[in-house]
């Protein structure tokens, strides 16, 4: 079966640039993090994006930079999103700049000032040529589309990077690193059956104290976040693969057939049969 949703992921290259042009379902994505430093460029709709609890709004063709490590989600409000989404590694990007660990990039389309507009618009355009010729298809693509994402990443940090004058408070860290660790487990366990009791022991609090620090740091509750991970796989699931819907619910840790169809009917707006019959009536 063919689906619409479309993946094309470039492997890392030496200089520690990934390339991926994708689409993919509207809708919540859930919180992650990652190690690399990721550019986000919405070729159609609008998009939310979440970065440390804070929300930002995404037209189409404006690109944000989310740093390395920093916890994002995403809602495209589109029913199928189109993206071009870049992963850097800063330390591959050491030979040209031994500091870049140090630099944090703050590109978020909103909070620009006037003064570096045309300088953000003239980045915008560096990446809307390199998906003309990923769409054309040109000889030596991945060749000049590396060497126009360093041109990227070289004005991103001349005119959008800071090095922090003072270190972050200890108490902020360790809450960055407690939600770090507890999105690291989510996504390594979350097929098995987690209890309030293996998360709160992974960060070595009670269960009550637990309930009170991720509420106030993600903005809902474990389980609720539990679910959308759970329901993000299973959607990626029902477009990518022929497993009858049974199947993928109970590999993604969902053992109630009603709970389940209701939580993906809240998330999706629709059933997954319908996520099924739309693949097929594509096909």
């Amino acid at each position: 079966m063919e689906h619409p949703y479309y993946k094309s992921q470039l492997s890392m290259s030496q200089l520690g640039i990934q390339l991926n042009f994708r689409t993919n379902p509207g809708g919540y994505h859930p919180l992650h993090w990652h190690e690399e430093l990721e550019i986000l460029y919405p070729l159609n709709g609008e998009t939310d994006i979440t970065v440390e609890g804070n929300k930002y709004h995404l037209p189409k063709k404006n690109l944000t930079v989310i740093d390395s490590r920093q916890v994002h989600s995403t809602y495209t409000f589109d029913p199928t999103s189109m993206l071009l989404c870049i992963h850097v590694s800063k330390s591959h990007l050491q030979n040209y700049l031994p500091e870049i660990e140090l630099y944090q990039i703050h590109c978020i389309p909103e909070l620009i000032p006037d003064s570096l507009f045309q300088e953000y618009l003239y980045i915008c355009d560096v990446l809307a040529e390199l998906t003309r010729l990923y769409i054309q298809d040109v000889p030596g693509f991945r060749l000049e589309a590396e060497g126009m994402v360093l041109q990227v990443i070289s004005r991103l940090i001349r005119s959008f990077a800071s090095i922090p004058a003072a270190a972050i408070p200890d108490a902020n860290l360790q809450t960055i690193e407690r939600i770090r660790k507890i999105i690291t487990y989510v996504e390594d366990h979350y097929t098995e059956n987690i209890s309030l009791q293996d998360v709160a022991e992974l960060l070595g609090v009670g269960k009550e104290y637990f309930c009170r620090f991720f509420k106030k740091n993600m903005g809902i509750s474990f389980f609720q976040y539990l679910t959308e991970v759970r329901l993000s796989h299973i959607y990626q699931g029902l477009t990518e693969t022929d497993l009858p819907i049974a199947e993928l619910m109970e590999n993604n840790g969902f053992s109630n057939q009603k709970l389940f169809n209701r939580a993906f009917k809240e998330l999706y707006g629709c059933t997954p049969s319908s996520v099924r019959k739309g693949l097929s009536l594509n096909a």
